[in-house]
């Protein structure tokens, strides 16, 4: 039985493990931190495309159990006017609806079925190095273990240290001007169903807000930072000085903002923004990188668990189908990179109009009304993102 080692125990690890599981492979999912970093982390929107795919896995009941629909969006100007209200990509045929769900429970919840379904998991493996080996590879771990395998799949993200392996020369992630964060509000009540995503292109950020079927208040903002900030600048930030800096960002705005962020407890301190536009090496003979090492989507493409998930997938599906591993590397990537770049391309469209001037924003609230009132009762012209099918039973050829 061929072993497979995954370096990176997030999303695209975690099912890309269960995929690997399912088409006949002994996968080992290598972690970097202890288990008790589960509980870091937002929430995500899981997109009907990347649910869908789920399914293929018998793993939609998983998260749905977990998360809550979210089928609805919003379209609202910083003056209050809500300019559209869509479905957030779907329904599906089969009726499936996006799903927003806190991330770190996502996170368990699929560690949890891996481990039910056979998976080895080891914590507190952080990848240092790995090679090819004879007819397979090895890795290196920090604590100075090593493990051998007759492929390797980096699925450690961002900062992957396997896309670092495979090419030297890779290209460093684009910088997106604006910051992350957000939160979930107590005690205030918005004028909202449950699960609409209300999308805010404020006077000066960019926020959403969202009413829990709970009745809790959740949200996210987008600050704007034209320069990159490093680590350190973004620690040095107060909770007090950021919550101060939020509400005065929205304070001009006739939206429930200032009144959401006033009533959140604990706001998520601020991360940065990234994509990668094009990764020009996925993979050697006997190592590949799926996932945000490969093709990280700004988060505007409400998209980037869903394209791990449908590379989680169609990985399995090429080495359940192709017994030859560099062929079977080969052929994923041939039916992955078209939609996973043209993904990127569209997020850092949609981030676009998240971070204008005062000029910008007059003619960005023009265009967004204009556009928004053609488009109603149309056919979703992002259609193509979400209605993509992928069938585990589907045979791929070389």
């Amino acid at each position: 039985m061929r072993r497979a080692l995954v370096i990176g125990g997030g999303i695209a690890g975690t099912v890309t493990a269960i995929a690997l599981k399912k088409a006949g492979l002994d996968p080992v999912l290598y972690e970097a931190y202890d288990r008790t970093a589960d509980g870091v982390g937002a929430y995500l929107t899981l997109a009907v495309n990347g649910l869908d795919t789920l399914g293929e896995l018998g793993l939609k009941d998983v998260v749905r159990a977990k998360g809550f629909d979210t089928p609805k969006m919003a379209m609202i100007l910083g003056n209050g006017k809500k300019v559209a209200e869509f479905p957030l990509g779907g329904p599906t045929a089969a009726g499936t609806v996006s799903q927003t769900i806190i991330r770190s429970e996502l996170y368990i919840a699929l560690r949890d079925e891996a481990v039910r379904q056979g998976v080895t998991v080891e914590y507190n493996k952080r990848l240092t190095g790995a090679s090819h080996h004879g007819d397979g590879v090895r890795a290196e771990f920090a604590d100075g273990t090593t493990a051998d395998g007759d492929l390797l799949i980096g699925a450690d993200g961002l900062r992957s240290q396997v896309r670092r392996i495979i090419d030297p020369a890779a290209p460093a992630a684009r910088y997106l001007p604006m910051l992350n964060t957000g939160g979930f509000a107590e005690g205030i009540s918005v004028d909202t169903e449950p699960g609409v995503m209300n999308m805010v292109f404020g006077k000066r950020a960019f926020f959403c807000y969202f009413r829990h079927p709970s009745g809790q208040v959740g949200w996210f903002a987008n600050p704007p930072r034209k320069v990159e900030p490093t680590g350190e600048e973004l620690a040095a930030i107060s909770p007090e000085d950021f919550r101060a800096e939020l509400v005065d960002l929205f304070s001009a705005d006739r939206t429930p903002a200032v009144g959401i962020i006033k009533a959140t407890p604990e706001i998520y301190p601020p991360w940065v923004t990234y994509d990668f536009p094009n990764v020009p090496t996925w993979h050697t003979d006997r190592m590949i990188i799926v996932g945000d090492a490969a093709h990280a989507v700004s988060p505007a493409s409400g998209q980037g668990a869903s394209m791990a998930i449908e590379d989680a997938v169609t990985l399995g599906r090429c080495l359940r189908d192709i017994t030859d591993i560099p062929q079977a590397l080969a052929v994923y990537e041939s039916l992955r990179r078209e939609r996973v770049e043209a993904m990127v391309r569209q997020g850092k469209r949609n981030g676009s109009g998240k971070v204008v001037g005062p000029v910008g924003r007059v003619f960005r609230d023009f265009f967004l009304t204009v556009i928004f009132s053609k488009l109603a009762g149309k056919k979703d012209p992002n259609e193509w993102a979400w209605n993509h099918k992928i069938k585990w039973d589907e045979p791929v050829k070389a």
